[in-house]
């Protein structure tokens, strides 16, 4: 897979070859033409977006018969398309428009068809969720320390979103969401999970809401270009079919799309509103898996749980709910840069009273478990962190 990057044409270079490469830095800025460049655009009309009616895809089969005839334009001319439309918000500094992939789409099961070896390197049609769990090194056997630091487990670069926005909503007020964003790494490149809502129990957002981030379920590896997938719809009624499409395919990160340590806004646009993504890539960092344990609690109140990592200011928003009763809430992992801090920032809050503010903070390590407690007037938490480099791919 080679990687992503051009000042005039970014995010071209997946389309070149049959084969994934992973490129040293020196070789960050080589831009490859897509497949289709050497014949002139062209257009063809075919039945439906795969030429079989459904594929396997993991165990799951996909149906993709019964979809209307269509018109398929070459690459090169869907990119011009593209940078038209995006021409008059190129220079919005807030965010920059992210290019979805030619033939992603999910509801015509264009993304199934092997048409760009992208979807071969990242194992597109495998539908199941990835196989690695975090914290796989944190008690690893046989380590080799020298000055308290491991020589045998390495931290490496990763990748990091920081928040997930409903950024345009042209239904206008409050709707109901569902859909999946996913990530897929060359570590294990099958879905991993960053937001994952089913239909049957949407969230409620209206524009300018974060999107609660249920994953990723373990760190995620930046030594080669990322993959992220998503399809996300607005449930307008009993049936599915009349749902409507908020954002719908994927799209590949190289080195030069993200900035070390500094959080950037990527904007989805799709047929009914858009999604903006905060993100970055951390050098030498390694993962932190986030356990919060509550108990003695006095009464019902409300957590707000804010996550800060490697000096970054962007604020990884962990939780957002009603604590009544004692419990351990879902684990949440982060990736964190070696020698630096992780901050957690505790909002609780009564509805007689005023939010109170607390915060702990987390030195890196290679392996192991660091803890707290915290005592407030609501609540005893107490936190654990378990610190794990990444292993090595599947």
């Amino acid at each position: 897979m080679h990687s992503l990057c051009s000042r005039s044409r970014p995010l071209l270079s997946f389309m070149a070859s049959a084969s994934h490469h992973c490129w040293p830095p020196t070789l960050a800025g080589r831009v490859f033409s897509p497949m289709e460049s050497t014949n002139p655009p062209v257009r063809r009309a075919h039945r439906t977006a795969l030429e079989a009616t459904d594929v396997d895809t993991g165990g799951k089969r996909v149906d993709v018969s019964g979809h209307p005839e269509e018109i398929v334009i070459s690459d090169s001319e869907y990119f011009d398309n593209w940078y038209a439309k995006t021409a008059h918000i190129l220079s919005d500094a807030s965010f920059t428009p992210l290019l979805i992939l030619p033939k992603s789409s999910h509801r015509d099961g264009c993304i199934y068809k092997r048409t760009h070896a992208w979807k071969e390197d990242y194992r597109i049609e495998d539908r199941n969720e990835t196989c690695l769990e975090a914290m796989m090194l944190t008690e690893p056997p046989n380590c080799f320390f020298l000055n308290d630091q491991c020589l045998h487990h390495k931290s490496r670069r990763m990748f990091q979103i920081f928040s997930v926005k409903l950024a345009q909503n042209p239904v206008g007020g409050i709707v109901q969401l569902y859909g999946y964003i996913a990530v897929r790494d060359m570590l294990d490149p099958l879905l991993n999970y960053v937001v994952n809502i089913t239909r049957d129990d949407p969230i409620i957002v209206k524009q300018g809401s974060l999107i609660n981030m249920t994953g990723p379920k373990r760190g995620i590896d930046f030594l080669c270009d990322v993959a992220i997938e998503y399809d996300m719809r607005i449930k307008t009624g009993e049936e599915e079919k009349n749902d409507l499409q908020l954002i719908d395919g994927a799209s590949i990160f190289g080195d030069m799309d993200t900035s070390d340590c500094h959080a950037i806004t990527k904007r989805i646009h799709g047929d009914c509103g858009a999604i903006d993504i905060a993100l970055a890539h951390l050098e030498r960092a390694v993962e932190a898996t986030i356990e919060v344990v509550i108990s003695e609690v006095q009464s019902s109140f409300s957590l707000r749980l804010g996550c800060f990592t490697s000096g970054c200011k962007e604020e990884i928003l962990l939780f957002d709910c009603v604590i009544g009763e004692s419990r351990c809430l879902k684990r949440a992992v982060v990736a964190v840069v070696k020698h630096s801090w992780m901050e957690l920032k505790f909002k609780v809050g009564l509805e007689s009273s005023c939010s109170a503010e607390c915060c702990c903070s987390f030195r890196t390590a290679d392996h192991g478990l660091s803890g707290q407690k915290i005592k407030t007037d609501s609540a005893l938490f107490f936190v654990k962190v378990n610190w794990s480099a990444l292993p090595r791919g599947v």
